[in-house]
């Protein structure tokens, strides 16, 4: 929004000014090519469409090569239809061509003959989404004989019932160049009742057909366990990142073989996996390079989190949420036993067995470090806590404090946002995202809040997200920033949440859609 009010702007100057009113006659017909592409360019492709029609001028700049290097063919996903496959094999080749970059389709479109035109045409496509999700049945690729083969990332959404060796063993001699890659299952829309599993997909041919991988992430898939982690581990001996969240199966017995096999396995992400205490504590976390480690959901004890937390050499982020082992004699035991001097990133949501007491001491003695942290879910983590604290969080980036309406009952007097918003301002300049997700009736503030939102507003410049629960005060705050023209800033709890994940190393290559 801010650029394009600053493009418009600029504009305004490019019009012929008028002696006898003294003023500038300005129409967009002014406006140079590359101004006018620049500004198609914040449009989605949809709108460029419909902006071919306005004239010829139009027309040119929006088949530019430049507004088509990222497509989607998904319109479930915001994405373009097409009518037929004729359709789409003229675009590729006069629309898209070389400039295309990342694509993506949906089952129906997913046939030979447009696999075999992206080949042909399209020499720089890196990075592919094919949406299997929603299929019933397989198309014929029998007859395909070619595929992108310049890939660097590609994602599968799975079917729950569409086996996919008939299209795999067509491409596995074209994809051996995959550093990321994606394998969604179906855990969203998974219904309670319990149906038949079954292994849509053969994970054990595949890793021999992409030795380079760097960043795996099995998202969901309810067949995964750990035999497939096993099977990643004795071929990709690059992989940097492992992600096997929501897969149920996952019991932590790969992990010994995992971390032996995988030297420059760094960053380990398994939220509400079923892991197993004695196998966790059976690998070797004392000889791994595994820097950022996700075990939110998980359930593993007290002395299984003392065990790993004091092992593991050096952790630079890790998140630990809904775990009722995460008790202060963890924290105590980190402190005094491990390695906590290089975390910069730490989510302890809705560990609710940490005291008031040992939040402050670990966070005055590291929160100088740390760019990221979620205390959401905490009764304890009250006002006077985060007030108490934020002289030693100055750097912090990412923060996220509250407590949902289900909890509320638990939270102690009330939570005076004023004070709070005041010690942001003066201590922590540096925030890019903050949720204070705290119920409506548990805030309390004043006829001055006004001046303490505009305090926080003019010295946290970076802040570019900030969630708070639907309320009295979300309209206040909002009506504040629309007001300056930040009318992007402020965001609903309903539908937005803070995470660390962005401090990540492999953050970019983990996003899917």
């Amino acid at each position: 929004m801010q650029a394009w009010t600053q493009l418009t702007t600029d504009a305004a100057f490019l019009g012929d000014f008028d002696d006898e009113t003294s003023t500038f006659s300005t129409t967009i017909d002014k406006l140079p090519d590359k101004v006018l592409l620049r500004i198609f360019s914040y449009l989605s492709h949809r709108e460029i469409i419909n902006n071919a029609f306005v004239c010829k001028r139009w027309r040119t700049i929006s088949y530019n090569t430049q507004l088509w290097d990222s497509v989607s063919f998904r319109p479930d996903r915001h994405g373009l239809c097409v009518n037929s496959i004729d359709t789409l094999l003229y675009l590729i080749g006069a629309r898209f061509g070389p400039s295309l970059r990342h694509l993506e389709m949906p089952m129906d479109v997913i046939t030979h003959p447009v696999l075999h035109e992206l080949a042909a045409k399209c020499p720089n496509l890196t990075s592919m989404i094919l949406d299997f999700s929603t299929a019933m049945q397989l198309h014929d690729f029998n007859d395909m004989q070619a595929f992108p083969t310049r890939l660097r990332t590609m994602c599968i959404c799975l079917s729950e019932v569409i086996f996919m060796e008939g299209f795999m063993r067509k491409i596995y001699n074209f994809i051996n160049g995959l550093e990321v890659l994606h394998l969604v299952g179906t855990y969203e829309k998974a219904d309670e009742e319990e149906e038949e599993i079954y292994e849509v997909i053969n994970v054990h041919k595949l890793k021999s057909a992409t030795p380079n991988l760097k960043v795996v992430n099995l998202y969901g898939i309810n067949f995964v366990d750990d035999s497939h982690i096993e099977a990643f581990s004795s071929n990709c001996i690059q992989l940097e990142c492992l992600a096997v969240n929501f897969c149920a199966k996952v019991n932590g017995s790969s992990l010994k073989i995992l971390l032996s096999r995988c030297k420059k396995l760094k960053c380990l992400l398994m939220q509400q996996c079923s892991l197993q205490n004695d196998q966790v504590m059976a690998a070797e976390w004392d000889k791994s390079a595994v820097q950022e480690l996700d075990l939110t959901a998980t359930d593993i004890s007290t002395d299984c989190l003392i065990d790993l937390l004091t092992r593991i050499p050096s952790l630079r982020w890790l998140s630990a949420g809904q775990l009722d082992g995460f008790t202060d004699a963890v924290l105590r035991a980190w402190t005094e036993r491990g390695n906590v001097k290089n975390l910069i990133a730490l989510d302890l949501d809705l560990c609710d067995n940490l005291t008031e007491e040992a939040l402050y001491k670990f966070l005055a003695r590291y929160g100088s470090n740390l760019r990221g942290l979620v205390l959401s879910g905490i009764p304890q983590c009250t006002d006077s806590l985060c007030s108490n604290v934020m002289p030693a969080l100055k750097n912090i980036m990412i923060l996220r404090l509250g407590l949902s309406e289900a909890l509320s009952y638990r939270l102690m007097g009330k939570i005076h946002v004023d004070g709070l918003l005041d010690n942001f301002a003066n201590y922590a300049q540096n925030l890019e995202r903050l949720e204070m997700s705290w119920d409506p009736d548990s805030l309390r503030f004043s006829d001055k809040s006004q001046k303490a939102i505009d305090t926080m507003r003019v010295r946290c410049l970076r802040l570019k997200c900030l969630v708070l629960a639907d309320g009295k005060y979300y309209e206040i705050v909002k009506a504040n920033y629309e007001r300056a023209d930040r009318t992007t800033v402020v965001r609903t709890a309903t539908n937005c949440c803070v995470s660390i994940a962005y401090l990540l190393t492999h953050y970019k290559d983990l996003i899917f859609n």
